[in-house]
């Protein structure tokens, strides 16, 4: 027999669209606030990749979000059955419905550490500690992963900040 889109099979009933609904909220919030950095942005002088102006930063991390946005709302989409939907709802929380904030809790941490060590520490630090803390956050990484992510974005951020781009914030430095 077959089944309409929104039933739980094992009831007929239809199966909560929550997660679907939060999926496109979200990604419409996200394309939202990446349209409005972009049109913030313009008002400023854009530049190009090789001299960049002050705008560009926002028209790029504003565009990127407004696609990351359009992503999630696109990928929201797929349909899951409702045993995989419980399933995962269950593996990424806690007992008793509590949510997991390790993730979250994390990130925070990363950005913090980003902005303590970019100030004192330069931008290598600085690089090894947001990608290390925020590598933590995920329950599958273990500490040789986070270690070997944060070393090649290490490298990464010299390739590209530090000589490529000419950023003008030292590798290394001690103090203010």
């Amino acid at each position: 027999m077959q089944h309409q889109l929104g039933e739980d099979p094992a009831s007929h009933a239809p199966r909560p669209a929550s997660k679907f609904k939060k999926d496109y909220y979200g990604g419409a919030l996200l394309i939202v606030v990446g349209l409005a950095a972009v049109y913030a942005g313009v008002g400023y002088r854009v530049g190009e990749l090789a001299h960049m102006g002050p705008g560009f930063f926002p028209v790029a991390l504003g565009a990127l979000l407004a696609l990351t946005g359009l992503l999630i709302a696109v990928s929201a989409r797929g349909d899951k059955s409702a045993e995989g939907a419980s399933e995962e709802a269950a593996s990424h929380g806690h007992p008793g419905g509590m949510p997991d904030l390790r993730g979250g809790i994390c990130i925070i941490l990363g950005i913090l550490a980003f902005l303590l060590f970019g100030e004192y520490g330069g931008l290598l630090p600085a690089t090894f500690a947001i990608v290390f803390i925020s590598a933590l956050g995920d329950r599958d990484n273990t500490l040789t992963e986070a270690l070997l992510l944060s070393l090649a974005m290490c490298f990464i951020a010299v390739v590209v900040f530090w000589w490529a781009l000419k950023l003008q914030l030292p590798l290394f430095q001690w103090g203010a």
